[in-house]
């Protein structure tokens, strides 16, 4: 019985280690090339993307921009990094919408208009799916 309790127990963190490094695995961010940056922590990020942080180190205003909602790629991103659903998000938007506080980043349909909008914007910051190219970007390791 104890090792049957062992084995599932090693089984269960297996499959909590695995989760999360599939969900990072399943994208990258990326910044503008121009950005000093290239780690950056999952805290930090997830600050720049949701507006709770409007600046860069060197005072570049962040310009965060996000997948469509309906993006599997999004939501591994959003669980990663928030920590939270896509609709748990969305309701943190609304929230900001309507107390007046803020707007949420664009929303665009592919990698390849994150990676154009990222390119040409000095404060930019994104994801994209794993295996999209990023030519004319700079991929930013991600941290804890």
């Amino acid at each position: 019985m104890k090792k049957f309790f062992i084995f599932t127990a090693a089984f269960a963190l297996l499959a909590v280690v695995s989760h999360d490094f599939t969900a990072q695995a399943a994208f990258k961010v990326i910044v503008n090339p121009a950005n000093p940056e290239t780690t950056l922590s999952k805290s930090r990020v997830s600050q720049l993307l949701l507006k709770k942080s409007a600046r860069w180190d060197d005072g570049t205003n962040a310009m965060p921009i996000d997948l469509d909602s309906q993006s599997d790629v999004r939501d591994a991103m959003s669980r990663a990094v928030h920590g939270r659903s896509v609709t748990s998000i969305k309701g943190y938007w609304q929230r900001q919408i309507f107390s007046g506080k803020s707007v949420p980043p664009p929303e665009v349909g592919s990698d390849a208009e994150v990676v154009a909008f990222v390119a040409k914007h000095p404060g930019a910051i994104g994801y994209v799916s794993s295996a999209a190219p990023t030519d004319g970007v700079k991929v930013v390791k991600l941290t804890e």
